[in-house]
């Protein structure tokens, strides 16, 4: 074991991750490899998550939507003004989106969500 002031070699050894249904959780030491190896875990995302996640994307995407029309609002440019219209075509794409997610009720149907 290669060590310099206190500190030892070590590399990282990561799961592979099928995309969308798991993450990388805690990590442990193992000091008896040479290198020393962090070794991280893994786990299963839950549907919910999942959802959860999709909402706050659709929750922000429409945000963004109606602060670019406020800041058309507020701008010094009296040729740009506030659209109405595009803020309702947004909340109806966002009330679609958010019934999409609802009904979701396994992975494969939030797959198709994403």
């Amino acid at each position: 074991m290669a060590e310099e002031g206190g500190w030892r070699a070590a590399s990282e050894v990561k799961p592979d991750l099928v995309d969308n249904r798991e993450i990388i959780t805690t990590h442990s030491f193992d000091l008896d490899a040479d290198p020393a190896q962090i070794v991280w875990a893994k786990r299963e995302l839950t549907v919910d998550e999942r959802k959860g996640a999709l909402r706050g994307r659709a929750n922000a995407e429409f945000q963004q939507v109606v602060d670019g029309e406020l800041r058309k609002q507020m701008d010094d440019d009296p040729a740009s003004v506030y659209d109405p219209d595009v803020v309702a075509t947004a909340q109806a794409a966002l009330n679609t989106k958010l019934t999409a997610i609802d009904g979701a009720t396994t992975h494969e149907d939030v797959d198709v969500i994403s």
